[in-house]
């Protein structure tokens, strides 16, 4: 099966390397090539991630070699600066063999551009200008990590889009083989449909939505007044209701989350220790290495040198 990725200028590094890392093993896995990637750049050439990491395309037309059944559009900010021309009627021809379109973060806003959205439900990118808010308007937002609606699958953060191309296996190939792939890459339980899980146990439905919330966040997280408002709380009944239902406050909670997911980066990516940072949200990578160490006892270098 033939995967198309198409990446912008800016386009966030972690959903690149996740989808190789899941083409990877499950070819792997399998023994033999189950899944090609061919890269394409909106540009046709060179274009750097949002923190600096160069990728080359494979091509540089927009020529259609037979049977994609995957076409992945990965952007970032000011998604719609630079469209080529040939993109949407080699997008219309993958639609029309029967692949898949995506986007993932502001990829969804390039899809709902070419008007390939009107309709339909999908993620929605966190924070659209005004300009770019009025083109999603024509588009069923959806509270989901990720979702499949009719030919199309879309994901707002790099840690969803690994979910969500985990989902895509499943669908067209073998669930059996997403979940190996899965458990090779610590993503924790599978996830077929999108919801938020392998979480800290909350009986409490609200903390439930809070943990949820964090999980989307993770490499931006979300004030803790801003959570407390999506829940209709103050952030001292956020925090006395986390402390009788969970045993920590709620920065604990997002810290906990954010280093656990650091960790599964640390040991089964190639991302180096700035991208894990960034990743999940760390200012800086001091601030995220002193951190880590502190739960884990070893900074994250020497963690992947003993993984």
């Amino acid at each position: 099966m033939h995967i198309c990725l198409i990446l912008a200028p800016g386009f966030p590094i972690l959903t690149y390397v996740l989808l190789r890392e899941v083409v990877s093993r499950a070819n792997n896995l399998a023994g033999r090539p189950l899944f090609s990637v061919e890269i394409r750049t909106v540009t046709g050439a060179p274009v750097a991630s949002i923190d600096g990491i160069e990728i080359s395309p494979d091509r540089t037309d927009w020529e259609d070699p037979p049977g994609w059944d995957l076409v992945v559009i990965c952007a970032c900010a000011q998604p719609l600066k630079r469209l080529p021309m040939g993109l949407r009627g080699f997008l219309l021809r993958a639609q029309t063999a029967g692949g898949t379109l995506a986007g993932f973060d502001s990829g969804v806003t390039v899809l709902a551009a070419l008007g390939l959205l009107d309709g339909y439900q999908a993620v929605l990118p966190i924070d659209p200008t005004e300009d770019e808010a009025d083109i999603l308007a024509r588009v069923a937002p959806s509270d989901q990590l990720f979702c499949f609606d009719r030919g199309r699958l879309t994901a707002a953060t790099g840690l969803a889009a690994g979910d969500a191309l985990l989902a895509w296996v499943a669908r067209v190939h073998d669930p059996d083989v997403a979940r190996e792939v899965s458990d090779a890459l610590s993503l924790g339980r599978f996830r077929s449909d999108g919801d938020a899980c392998h979480l800290p146990q909350a009986q409490d439905p609200i903390l439930a939505r809070m943990q949820s919330i964090m999980v989307t966040h993770l490499g931006d997280p979300r004030p803790m007044d801003q959570i407390a408002s999506d829940l209709d709380l103050s952030p001292k009944q956020l925090r006395l209701r986390c402390r009788k239902g969970l045993g920590q406050t709620p920065t604990q909670v997002y810290l906990k989350l954010r280093l656990e997911r650091a960790e599964q980066l640390v040991r089964d990516t190639v991302l180096s220790v700035e991208d894990v940072a960034l990743a999940t949200g760390f200012a800086s990578p001091s601030s995220f290495t002193r951190s880590f160490k502190s739960r884990y006892g070893a900074p994250p270098r020497i963690m992947r040198q003993n993984a």
